[in-house]
């Protein structure tokens, strides 16, 4: 193994933003590489995973988890190898996932961490189809969606890490799918790639009346990870029953105020009555940790037959994530967006 660095790079919050994250609410600095203590392990960032949960922990608006203090590391999962260790169930070289955040090395407690062996051929994959966004998807679908076969399951950001996976299960579960995605490109691939029947633009002026004549039957499961105009096409087409995963609201995470309008929320909770609509949101470690074993022992062998196709977008270089991030909340990614920090030298 190589010789260790002196010093640890690290991506910290230099400031808040107001609306839409921007470059200078990022800083790269360097600090003193850190030391494992009795039950520790140093850890090296080989793969970083951007996420749109980030964009709420820059605030410091109250939320589910603590926000990142201005001048403290980046939060993010990671998929890292242990360089040295001090806790007899890890020895140098072994891979782990942990929340190391944006940086190159890091401290961690054992109970911090999710061992995945000494052999991973596909180390990203922990970050996306067979770790957190898959998990996502998995039980966000399965256990609140409750899909069964010959319902019309809609999903938004359907070619994103979540909504390729969530559509995917779907189709196995014999379930109608339609996918909404930005752009033609991304539309193409939700149907030549993760097999859903339709996948829609919802940049098209017609947008609204499309999904409508996609559903001809109604939406009896919308996975929920948008808000916005996605949400507002889908309500009116809801059926008696429907059921809501909510894993997130991305249209909305740069908002600094409520959007102008009429109040719509009398609309919103008179269709809920009438239609009996559950909507459930989840945090998927916090509500569904003790699972993902379960979810490993069904997506392993889907991803391995070929039943559910993942897509990675992988940007090399720490410095990049800032850049990388902004993107994600534009849009602008295709499939699980990662950074390749560090080249697997082990």
């Amino acid at each position: 193994m190589a010789q260790l660095p002196e010093t640890n790079r690290r991506i910290v919050l230099n400031s808040r933003p107001h609306g839409a994250p921007e470059p200078d609410n990022f800083r790269l600095e360097t600090a003193a590489l850190p030391e494992p203590v009795d039950g520790q392990l140093l850890l090296r960032t080989v793969y970083l995973s951007l996420d749109p949960y980030m964009r709420g922990r820059m605030s410091d608006s109250p939320s589910y988890a603590p926000p990142v203090e201005v001048g403290e590391v980046m939060v993010g999962g990671a998929v890292c190898r242990v360089v040295q260790s001090l806790h007899p169930d890890f020895v140098p070289g072994d891979w782990v996932l942990a929340n190391t955040g944006w940086q190159d090395y890091a401290v961690s407690n054992a109970e911090e961490l999710i061992p995945l062996g000494k052999q991973l051929e596909h180390p990203s994959r922990s970050l996306g189809v067979l770790g957190m966004p898959g998990f996502t998807a998995y039980m966000g679908l399965l256990d609140i969606g409750q899909p069964k076969p010959g319902e019309t399951v809609v999903v938004a950001a359907a070619t994103g890490a979540v909504g390729s996976v969530v559509g995917q299960i779907a189709k196995l579960k014999g379930c109608h799918v339609v996918g909404v995605a930005g752009g033609p490109k991304k539309c193409k691939v939700g149907v030549d790639t993760f097999g859903f029947d339709a996948c829609l633009d919802h940049r098209a002026t017609d947008f609204d009346q499309q999904l409508a004549g996609a559903c001809p039957k109604g939406i009896d499961v919308y996975f929920e990870s948008v808000g916005g105009k996605v949400f507002d096409a889908v309500l009116p087409l809801l059926n008696v029953k429907a059921r809501i995963p909510v894993c997130g609201l991305i249209a909305h995470y740069n908002d600094t105020e409520l959007p102008a309008g009429p109040d719509r929320l009398p609309l919103l909770m008179q269709t809920f009555l009438v239609r009996r609509i559950k909507a459930q949101g989840f945090i998927i470690f916090d509500d569904y940790g003790t699972r993902y074993g379960e979810f490993l022992a069904d997506m392993t062998p889907w991803v391995a037959e070929g039943k559910v196709k993942y897509i990675e977008d992988i940007v090399d270089g720490l410095e990049h994530a800032p850049e990388a991030f902004i993107g994600l909340l534009e849009g602008k990614n295709f499939g699980k967006l990662a950074v390749r920090v560090d080249e697997d030298s082990q």
